[in-house]
């Protein structure tokens, strides 16, 4: 057996997944891996020899990806090999898909709903209908295009000088205007995609408390939204608030894990959802009997005597930002809410007077 070349090998700008082209004299193929190697996705992308009648997909978790059968390629006695120059990989923005491009181009895709558990491999140039190494790339090209030029255009605008300072001052402006002037500023992404920084907003006289909020979530949007609806605009970009009473620079520790989480762990956030706490010694001090927090758009039942200011109106690359608020829960309430549902877990605190405001 011919020794395996790996034809590219790279990672996320978020390090949440990585795509490997490997090539081993009988096919070429790519697989999705998550930050430990396991494989995601895996995407066939050419015969080399003949195609047999029927193949065994357990091949392809085993290390050596199989032939395709001849009835699923448009190249059924097999192809040349596939030209490296400019083979690259084209990352959405979401970072939980990938296009991969080479001097033909589009080669193939791997969407963010792609999942081998789920029976979902990638789009291929070469393939024919749906194989379990992977779906028919003709079908959805002209649909998934759009967003593999929305991609390339958003990385080159990432990457351009003032990009990143764009996203801080519409967000820091945005929280000048609603919700006060501004205190301490912190990075909290330690130099990593997604950049993220935390603005504290001191108390004022009509506000008893201090407000933290992330400047730069909203800078790009969240993954895997397109697995649950049709329209993700509504919820793609958000940032992160807390109210305390508790030293800004204490509180502010627990965005340092919280902010870039849907990013690192490939999911989201949305209203209602809850979080379990990350266990670290860094903000263990902070976190008390805490075990999650419940993310919140209107925290306003659990707003007794300090109502929340109102965030709404920013938008961001024609998309609303959502502002969440951050409300530390105990495990039992963490169950409580898996259990039932977070409506019924805000109803049940309310009852009960919790505050949302930490301290």
């Amino acid at each position: 057996m011919a020794a395996t070349e790996v034809l590219l090998d790279e990672s996320s700008p978020y390090r949440s997944r990585r795509l490997v082209v490997e090539y081993d004299g009988r096919t070429t193929a790519g697989y999705l891996l998550d930050p430990r190697g396991k494989v995601r996705v895996p995407v066939w992308l050419a015969n080399h020899e003949v195609a047999p009648e029927s193949s065994d997909p357990a091949g392809l978790y085993a290390g050596r990806a199989p032939l395709m059968p001849e009835a699923f390629t448009k190249h059924p006695h097999g192809r040349s090999r596939l030209g490296t120059a400019g083979l690259r990989a084209v990352w959405f923005e979401e970072g939980d898909g990938v296009a991969l491009l080479d001097g033909d181009g589009l080669l193939a895709i791997v969407p963010g709903w792609a999942e081998a558990d789920r029976g979902l491999p990638g789009y291929a140039r070469d393939a024919i209908g749906r194989s379990p190494y992977a779906w028919a790339l003709d079908d959805v090209a002209a649909k998934l295009w759009p967003r593999v030029v929305h991609a390339e255009a958003y990385w080159d605008w990432r990457g351009a000088s003032g990009a990143w300072r764009s996203v801080q001052r519409s967000v820091f402006g945005h929280l000048s205007r609603t919700v006060g002037p501004p205190g301490h500023y912190w990075d909290v992404s330690d130099g990593h995609q997604p950049l993220i920084r935390v603005s504290e907003r001191p108390p004022t006289a009509e506000r008893p408390y201090t407000v933290l909020s992330t400047v730069g979530m909203s800078g790009q949007r969240m993954p895997t939204l397109d697995r649950y609806m049709a329209d993700t605009s509504r919820y793609a970009r958000i940032e992160l608030a807390l109210a305390t009473t508790m030293p800004a620079h204490r509180a502010a520790r627990i965005f340092r894990w919280l902010s870039a989480f849907p990013w690192r762990a490939v999911t989201w956030f949305g209203a209602g959802h809850s979080v379990k706490w990350l266990d670290n010694d860094e903000d263990r001090a902070m976190r008390g009997s805490s075990a999650a927090v419940l993310l919140l758009d209107d925290p306003a039942p659990l707003a007794v005597g300090a109502a929340p200011p109102p965030t709404a109106g920013l938008t961001f690359h024609g998309d609303p930002v959502t502002w969440l608020w951050v409300v530390p829960i105990t495990r039992p309430e963490h169950l409580f809410a898996k259990e039932h549902d977070s409506a019924t877990l805000l109803g049940k605190l309310a009852a009960e007077g919790r505050s949302w405001v930490l301290g």
